[in-house]
């Protein structure tokens, strides 16, 4: 029953668990209570709540019976870190100073050993220790009795009740002084009585209680339990007879330290705590913001003495007061609290002391590739070379010394602009790059390198001084700091995660769309690859802001650049971009670029927007000064075409039974007989028929064509996978998810089937690509049989032996065989399959030779009929033929 309880109070999201079914629960062991809530998801402390009512199972965390029950445990605690983090966090204000106590009666009470004071009034119950010395000797602990009497051994008994405890220290020294000659007394007090008192009014337990006659008003407090939520701080009154004796204020004590009203109390005595009266709210920038009870009269520096003090970033001169109007409606007084009494505090009002700007004035930052990144001086006049002493120490090894940008605000909503310019000619006097500097102007240094691994490997091999290796293990630290320091800069706190993906996914994508043409480009590198100073890192915040800064018709700043240069991709435009600069800040042309034209993109805003091309002449834009090169505008795109016929080192591999094997660069359009020939042609023991030919491009595209199938393969599975026929067959769920596990780590061999007799015979010509390969194998003597055969082998290669011989050679046909889809892998990578009669049988009469390979498929009928199972067989099989070729020869 309990089971089921469970198992129902899991799925059941709006219902609670009685009280029973929680009684029940309880009466489990240990164990099997936190086994039961373990499985069903169900929180321990709800079920052993002692109050044992659903409405106390409330609570602000959520609750377990409307979370999945499927869920593992770490998910649900991820459920939980999700919820707490993502609920609205809001300040809470608390009163100053009730935390000070338990909230609970405690048995807190004055030590024995504690000094008592001259002014205690001794009573019945108080215990005298008396000490005799001289003529006679003598040690006691005398005890006042009911009536107030002491009496002392072979003196006359005194009445001491209701003196002060000075003054019974004379009457008995000067007693003994007159009775006992010649003896010398020494007196102190022993235990003291306990006292009888009344803590009324707002405590948290008011009542009668019994206490050390030692306590004092603050003791009695502890003893209630405290002071209640609405009880008095400041207004604590001690009555004796009727009458009050002493006013408690606990904010001198809290606040100042100063206990000179915290007197100590006599039976009968009465500390009434009355209700609070007027409260002030503090918060903001203060050190202690809390809700403060008013005792009238107080001013602005009594007011944040009682907050602690303002922080050190606080901002009073603009200091908000909320304050409630009387007319269903609140007000809000705006003043300056570092000035004199000119504010009056009223009941219910809320000061909020904001902080200060974290603006920065009167600076210029730093970020990059420098040695000394961070915030320095500004200054009038101020330019470039003045905040660089030397090229050498001032910045880092890894620097573009040509390409820099300069990011300036440009009005008080932070929109920003940038002025590009050369480090290394604005070090030398060049004006048009030493430009001058404003307050707040960022400086941002790149990197010439775009991965971290080549950035790394140029700070090692650089000749670097002690105090510069030292600063090279501090560049990721430095990199964090600039990083988030530039965000802040720029607002990319303010932006929206679409807008600085968007401009991530945008830079990226020219740089790498010319790349997945051929493959064997370099692919885009992940951001944990990326130099710490690379274009990518730095630029993507910039471009996010210059569209974020763009209003609805406007521009937006940036330009593209293609083609033969170093750093293809998106860019922010500069107030001074012209197509020189434009290459520079791709980091330059590539060796392969054409000087004689290049193109220009550009959008024509009008009625109708329309697309017109530039021309160019490259060169000449490269030897022009800054002022005089083509100027670009917004959202230009420059294609840098590569030279007519231009080819990198396009290298091809020789294998096998060649005279002279090895890896060989060709020219563009050399063909493979060609190649043959430049490797002394083939030897007497090779097999033209065999040979394997592989191109990195079919490659590329078997391997995509393997992911699409897997994937497509994946998602049947996952669809059908409460399908009767999968749960009926003889493969489990995990066997398919395994299977098509492996099948997504299988690699493509990107085989090309070629007539390599045909090719050297001159019939056939087949030009040569970057990265082919040619493998010609030795003379083969053996045919393979595999697949669902008993025992797959190979056999030597008799012209007597049909295919059912090779097959019955190789122990048969397996139950699960596909008699009727058999094939065979020709040495030269064709496919044949054998003809079948009317009888479905498999033609005898087939040309077999050697290095062929016979396979035999699996036949999916016996598996399931799911077009699902087929497909994979076929996937598997496919890639059997490449494979088995290869292995064969």
């Amino acid at each position: 029953m309990l089971k089921s309880f469970l198992f129902s109070a899991a799925h059941a999201q709006s219902v609670s668990p009685t009280k029973q079914q929680i009684e029940q629960f309880k009466k489990l062991p240990k164990a099997q209570q936190q086994a039961l809530a373990k499985k069903y998801g169900l929180n321990m402390s709800l079920l052993n709540n002692s109050n044992d009512s659903s409405s106390d199972m409330a609570s602000d965390e959520p609750s377990v019976l409307s979370r999945d029950p499927f869920a593992s445990e770490e998910e649900q605690e991820q459920m939980t870190l999700d919820e707490t983090r993502f609920k609205p966090k809001e300040e809470i204000i608390k009163p100053f100073g009730y935390e000070l106590f338990s909230g609970q009666p405690t048995s807190f009470a004055p030590t024995e050993n504690a000094l008592v004071p001259d002014t205690y009034l001794v009573g019945a119950g108080d215990t005298i220790s008396i000490n005799l010395f001289g003529k006679e000797t003598l040690s006691e602990e005398v005890t006042i009795d009911r009536e107030g009497r002491l009496s002392i051994p072979n003196l006359k008994p005194v009445t001491v009740a209701g003196m002060e405890y000075r003054d019974v220290v004379n009457l008995i020294k000067a007693k003994v002084k007159n009775e006992m000659i010649g003896t010398d007394v020494f007196v102190s007090m022993g235990k003291t009585r306990s006292i009888r008192i009344m803590v009324l009014g707002e405590a948290y337990k008011p009542g009668a209680y019994t206490v050390p006659s030692l306590s004092s008003i603050t003791h009695a407090l502890f003893v209630s339990g405290g002071i209640s939520e609405i009880g008095s701080l400041r207004n604590i009154q001690l009555k004796r007879a009727g009458k009050t004796k002493q006013t408690l204020d606990l904010y001198e004590l809290l606040i100042k330290g100063d206990s000179t009203d915290d007197v100590m109390l006599n039976p009968g005595d009465v500390v009434f705590i009355p209700a609070v009266g007027d409260q002030v709210t503090i918060k903001g920038d203060v050190r202690r913001p809390a809700i403060y009870e008013l005792k009238g009269g107080e001013s602005n520096s009594e007011l944040l003495k009682m907050a602690g003090g303002l922080n050190a970033s606080a901002y009073p001169q603009n200091t908000v007061v909320e304050r409630y109007t009387g007319n269903s409606d609140k007000t809000v007084l705006q003043l300056n609290f570092t000035k004199g009494n000119q504010y009056t505090p009223q009941n219910g009002d809320v000061i909020n002391v904001p902080s200060s700007s974290e603006q920065l004035d009167k600076v210029v930052t730093l970020i990059g590739a420098v040695t000394y990144p961070g915030n320095l001086a500004w200054h009038e006049g101020q330019k470039i070379s003045d905040l660089f002493r030397s090229i050498k120490t001032d910045v880092l090894p890894i620097a573009d010394y040509d390409y820099s940008l300069l990011v300036r605000e440009i009005n008080a909503k932070g929109d920003i602009e940038l002025y590009q310019f050369s480090l290394l000619k604005a070090l030398n006097g060049d004006l048009e790059h030493d430009l001058a500097l404003q307050s707040k102007d960022k400086v941002l240094v790149f990197s010439r390198y775009l991965s971290r691994e080549n950035e790394q490997l140029a700070m090692s091999n650089a000749a670097l001084t002690q105090e510069q290796i030292e600063r090279k293990e501090q560049l990721k630290l430095w990199s964090a700091f600039e990083q988030r320091k530039f965000y802040d800069f720029i607002g990319l706190e303010s932006l929206s995660k679409k807008n600085v993906k968007d401009a991530e996914e945008e830079q990226n994508q020219t740089a790498s769309n010319f790349s997945e043409l051929s493959f064997g480009e370099e692919e885009e590198l992940p951001e944990s690859d990326l130099a710490f100073f690379s274009r990518t890192k730095l630029l993507q915040p910039i471009i996010a802001r210059l569209k974020e800064q763009s209003l609805l018709g406007d521009k937006v700043d940036t330009f593209t650049i293609r083609g033969e240069v170093s750093f293809p991709g998106l860019y922010p435009l500069a107030k001074n971009t012209n197509v020189r600069n434009a290459i520079i800040a791709a980091g330059g042309l590539k060796e392969s670029a054409y000087l004689e034209s290049s193109e220009i993109t550009r959008l024509v805003y009008g009625q109708d927007h329309d697309v017109e091309h530039i021309n160019i002449e490259l060169l000449s834009e490269l030897t022009k000064a800054d002022r005089e090169g083509f100027q670009l505008i917004s959202k230009d795109s420059i294609n840098i075409f590569p030279k007519p016929n231009w080819q990198e080192d396009i290298k091809v591999k020789l294998y096998g039974e060649v005279r002279f094997p090895g890896t060989y660069s060709i020219k563009k359009g050399e063909s493979l007989s060609q190649l043959i020939d430049r490797a002394g042609g083939l030897t007497k023991f090779s097999s033209p028929n065999s040979a394997v030919f592989t191109r990195l491009s079919i490659q590329n595209k078997q391997q995509q064509e393997l992911f699409k199938l897997s994937q497509e393969l994946r998602r049947d599975i996952a669809a059908k996978s409460f399908n009767t026929s999968i749960t009926e067959a003889s493969l489990s769920y995990q066997d398919m998810s395994n299977l098509i596990e492996d099948l997504s780590k299988v690699k493509a061999v990107g085989r090309l089937v070629i007539d390599l007799p045909d090719i050297l015979a001159g019939k056939k010509s087949l030009a040569l690509e970057n990265g082919d390969a040619l493998y010609i194998p030795s003379k083969s003597v053996s045919v393979n049989v595999v697949g669902e055969v008993n025992f797959s082998s190979s056999h030597l290669y008799d012209s007597e032996l049909t295919l059912d011989d090779y097959i019955n050679r190789s122990g048969g046909l397996k139950q699960r065989a596909d008699e009727d889809k058999i094939y065979i892998i020709k040495a030269s990578g064709l496919v044949e399959i054998p003809e079948t009669s009317s009888w479905f049988a498999v033609e005898n009469k087939v040309q077999l030779s050697p290095g062929d390979t016979i396979v035999v498929p699996l036949n999916t009928d016996h598996i399931d009929n799911l077009t699902l199972w087929s497909s994979a067989t076929q996937i598997l099989y496919q890639l059997g033929i490449a494979v088995a070729a290869i292995s064969s020869l």
